[in-house]
C-alpha cells in the first residue's frame, strides 16, 4: 500500500529542478532522529513524496517524487570532508540513513499561505504549529487534496 510523505529541501541547496536534471538522487544529510526513523523504518519503494522547498519566500510544494530505493546507510556521515560528517557514525555501526528518490511530476507551486487557507488541509502535519521536521508523513486525504488543487485527477498514474 502506497504511503505519502513530504520532504523538505532548501531552494538554494537542492531544488526540484536539480532533481529533474539528476533524474534520481539519494536523500542525504538528515540529522534528526525522528526524520531518520521515518526514512529508515517506514518509507518503502513506490511511496510518493511531496517535494517541498523550505527556507524561501514563500515556501512551497514544487513536485511529486517517488521512493526508488529503500533505506540504506548515509555514507556522507563517514566523510570527514562532508558537512554531514558525524564521527559517531561508522560503516560498521551507521547512525544515519537515506533513501533514493526520483521525480515523477512537477506541479504548479503550491505555497504555504495557499495551503494554510485550504480548510481541507486543516490538520496536515506540515501546517501544525511547531512542525519543522524535514521528513514527515502526509495522510492520504491531504495528499489527495494536494493532487486535486494541482489539477492531478489521475493519481493512479503517478
Amino acid at each position: 500500500m502506497t504511503k505519502y510523505w513530504l520532504m523538505k529541501s532548501e531552494l538554494d541547496v537542492y531544488p526540484w529542478e536539480k532533481l529533474v536534471e539528476d533524474e534520481q538522487t539519494h536523500w542525504d544529510g538528515v540529522r534528526n532522529y525522528q526524520a531518520r526513523n521515518i526514512m529508515r523504518d517506514q518509507m518503502k519503494k513506490g511511496d510518493l513524496v511531496l517535494f517541498y522547498h523550505s527556507n524561501c519566500k514563500p515556501p512551497h510544494i514544487a513536485g511529486i517524487a517517488r521512493i526508488v530505493r529503500e533505506s540504506y546507510p548515509d555514507f556522507t556521515s563517514w566523510d570527514v570532508e562532508s558537512k554531514y560528517f558525524d564521527p559517531k557514525s561508522t560503516p560498521e555501526n551507521p547512525r544515519w540513513f537515506m533513501v533514493d528518490i526520483k521525480p515523477v511530476r512537477k506541479i504548479q507551486n503550491i505555497d504555504l499561505p495557499e495551503l494554510r487557507k485550504n480548510p481541507a488541509l486543516e490538520g496536515m502535519p506540515l501546517l501544525m504549529k511547531g512542525s519543522r521536521l524535514s521528513v514527515q508523513p502526509v495522510p492520504e486525504k491531504y495528499f489527495n487534496e494536494i493532487c486535486k488543487i494541482s489539477g492531478i485527477n489521475d493519481k493512479e498514474n503517478l
